[in-house]
């Protein structure tokens, strides 16, 4: 079981691929190559978040994966609600790992917002930071 906020979420495990365990119009396979953004969370679908150790390796392998299965995919909306700051490093990435995917999501469907929700799940390490941030 999982806690985030308020909310409580089951979760349970198998070793059956998702592929086989869901249709594949309801599954929506997140990854930050896409070119759809997440709008919207629908309750009538199955997220799936996807995992890469090392992103510099494997650009695009999620989105690839995705593809080859036929799948729908989208990244969540960073470029649309959060702006790149400066770093020492001119380090940029929208590639989070799986907690930090799932805070977000977890955040944004208790709150339905995505700055509250982003805020929460994108660590300033990533290079990007809320407008309203920015000027503080």
């Amino acid at each position: 079981m999982l806690r985030s906020l308020s909310c409580t979420f089951q979760i349970d495990t198998t070793e059956e691929s998702f592929l086989d365990l869901f249709p594949l119009d309801v599954i929506v396979y997140l990854t930050p190559d896409s070119e759809n953004v997440l709008e919207d969370i629908d309750p009538n679908k199955v997220y799936v978040l996807g995992g890469l150790v090392d992103e510099s390796i494997h650009k695009k392998l999620t989105l690839q994966r995705a593809q080859e299965q036929s799948l729908q995919t989208a990244r969540l909306p960073i470029r649309e609600y959060m702006v790149k700051t400066a770093n020492t490093k001119n380090y940029h990435s929208e590639t989070l790992a799986i907690n930090q995917v799932f805070e977000v999501l977890s955040t944004y469907y208790e709150t339905q917002s995505w700055p509250t929700a982003l805020k929460a799940g994108v660590s300033s390490g990533k290079g990007y930071m809320l407008p309203d941030a920015v000027k503080e």
